[in-house]
């Protein structure tokens, strides 16, 4: 029999999630808000939001904010899927040691270090701060992430699939992608999906990184924040929020899709044998 859980446990678990969450619940609820003071309900209303359409600024910021994302999120998990076949399927190489440190170095490094680290890079090699300046800062903290998702894959990855392909006259580029990486798609998708949602979210090192018009629009809102909060900021971020839950939502169809698509092929080729 299963153990019910103890009225501690739903009590915890019920404060956890309230203190996770109502906050942002309050921050939807009152993006709807008719009065422009924040914490005064006056009716509901969507002007806030066609504001925000209307705000040159924001919509520029978020333009920005888009095409960094997209652009360090598949570079990052482009060159973290390779990282990790490379820890994965290498070995004990010369400077793995080396190599896996510099790989999981932005996983514990301060944010202000990062940032600062890479801003005397760019000021050292005379290049211009603005747009490619935050996506290689983005692309060199979030690409370790990747990394340590497909990763992950890897280790329960059963080569003899691979084998099998390369017996039979396949070459190893084309094993790799006509077997390996559709057997890991889930684990890069999520760690692209990992990596856009970090680069939506980094603030300090796009600060320091960030050039003339490339403000992205954490930036943006933290300047604005700063001089009072408006239910425009407020619907600026539940449209965000919306956009990471579509996102982690599409990916969750998909990886369950593929896991039920591969569940039915083993079962098939049970029934075949």
């Amino acid at each position: 029999m299963t153990e019910r859980p103890s009225l501690f446990n739903i009590v915890s678990v019920v404060f956890g999630f309230a203190f996770l969450y109502l906050p942002i619940l309050l921050l939807i609820i009152y993006s709807f808000n008719e009065s422009r003071l924040v914490t005064v309900w006056a009716g509901f209303s969507t002007k806030w939001y066609v504001q925000m359409i209307n705000n040159e600024g924001l919509m520029n910021a978020a333009w920005v904010t888009a095409r960094v994302a997209f652009v360090s999120a598949t570079i990052a998990t482009v060159l973290g899927t390779l990282a990790a076949i490379v820890l994965i399927r290498f070995g004990r190489f010369r400077g793995r040691t080396l190599f896996s440190g510099m790989i999981y170095a932005p996983l514990v490094m301060p944010e202000v270090i990062t940032g600062l680290s890479l801003l005397l890079l760019f000021v050292a090699i005379n290049l211009d701060r603005g747009f490619w300046t935050v996506v290689i800062a983005h692309i060199t903290f979030s690409m370790c992430f990747a990394a340590v998702v497909v990763q992950s894959r890897l280790v329960s990855f059963d080569t003899s699939l691979e084998e099998a392909a390369m017996d039979l006259g396949c070459p190893p580029a084309r094993a790799f992608f006509s077997v390996t990486l559709p057997v890991i798609m889930p684990a890069v998708i999520s760690a692209w999906m990992l990596s856009f949602t970090l680069s939506l979210d980094d603030l300090v090192i796009a600060s320091f990184t960030t050039g003339p018009g490339a403000t992205t629009l954490p930036m943006k809102i933290y300047s604005q924040v700063r001089l009072g909060v408006t239910p425009e900021i407020n619907a600026v971020c539940s449209v965000l929020i919306a956009v990471v839950t579509v996102g982690v939502l599409a990916a969750s169809i998909v990886t369950k899709r593929r896991e039920v698509e591969r569940q039915r092929a083993e079962r098939a080729a049970i029934a075949g044998n």
